[in-house]
């Protein structure tokens, strides 16, 4: 796989530069219960109200790496080409969408060059595939390669009964009969090498508390590190380590996991930017006797790195 990245690289330099864009692709709701597990409503509702269905909204926020001439964009939303009785399940809402996201910073769906997915879950890989008028599915990103890990994706292929709902053909499968599905090779937790040559100072940390194999992006940004946190930890009210979300398939995996990136996190003062946090982009974070907790949180990467 070495190899093959190296090919596929234009260019080789040790002096970079590297612009992260925050990509809105629209919200949703989902139930609150389910978002927080076996954390007490009296307890997550002070941070994240629910409606009068017990639905809260959250983001589904992606993040774009602008370096040199290569564009990376980490998940993709739900996309738009699932059915109306789908989305109603969803309640999506909101004037935003990946395609205007992008046009707002001067780029088209064609000028992504690499499209890195986290997790197959249908909110993170929907708007990876699009329905063409003629009824045909392919890939959104015609000249991206869309890097997966093969681990995941044979565990999305074949589904558990957990998560069957979660994988759906009409999102995978388009991208594997392309041609442009790749895979970032997973030998350990961490894996530094991946993209050295692509964009450099990038590392993957592989999670499998939500889901086998779950990437989490740790990108090297103006003298700091910027996690793209997925859902290991989809918003600022998940930070504390017990407070994990009833979807995930090891809940007590995911719990050391955060524990782990979190001590990390707050010893080097890393950026740590939320997917799913319908209002804080990004946070840093410090030790406290109560453990890791949230430092100072902002609306947007490019407000906190402002400040």
């Amino acid at each position: 796989m070495t190899e093959q990245i190296r090919a596929a690289t234009p260019f080789l330099t040790t002096d970079y530069r590297m612009e992260l864009h925050t990509i809105h692709t629209g919200l949703f709701k989902l139930d609150g219960g389910a978002m927080f597990g076996v954390v007490p409503k009296a307890l997550w509702q002070k941070h994240i109200p629910a409606d009068a269905n017990n639905l809260c909204t959250w983001a589904m926020r992606s993040l774009l790496v602008e370096h040199e001439n290569r564009l990376l964009l980490i998940d993709t939303g739900i996309g738009a080409k699932q059915s109306d009785k789908f989305f109603s399940h969803y309640h999506l809402h909101g004037d935003m969408s990946l395609k205007s996201e992008l046009a707002k910073r001067g780029f088209g769906l064609e000028d992504i060059t690499d499209v890195l997915l986290t997790h197959l879950h249908f909110d993170h890989v929907g708007g990876a595939v699009e329905r063409r008028s003629d009824g045909v599915l392919e890939p959104t990103f015609p000249n991206a390669q869309y890097w997966s890990c093969e681990r995941h994706w044979q565990w999305a292929m074949n589904p558990n009964p957990r998560e069957k709902a979660s994988f759906l053909s009409e999102n995978l499968l388009p991208i594997e009969t392309s041609g442009q599905l790749a895979f970032v090779p997973r030998e350990d937790r961490w894996n530094s090498t991946a993209f050295d040559q692509l964009f450099p100072g990038l590392e993957i940390f592989f999670a499998d508390g939500h889901t086998e194999s779950q990437m989490i992006p740790v990108i090297s940004y103006r003298g700091k590190k910027v996690a793209f946190m997925a859902d290991l930890i989809p918003a600022a009210a998940h930070i504390p380590t017990a407070w994990v979300i009833g979807y995930d398939t090891r809940p007590l995996l995911t719990m050391e996991e955060k524990a782990l990136l979190l001590k990390r996190a707050a010893d080097e003062e890393w950026v740590l930017f939320f997917e799913h946090d319908a209002q804080n982009a990004c946070c840093t974070v410090q030790h406290t006797e109560k453990g890791v907790r949230l430092l100072e949180k902002a609306p947007s990467l490019e407000q906190l790195f402002q400040a």
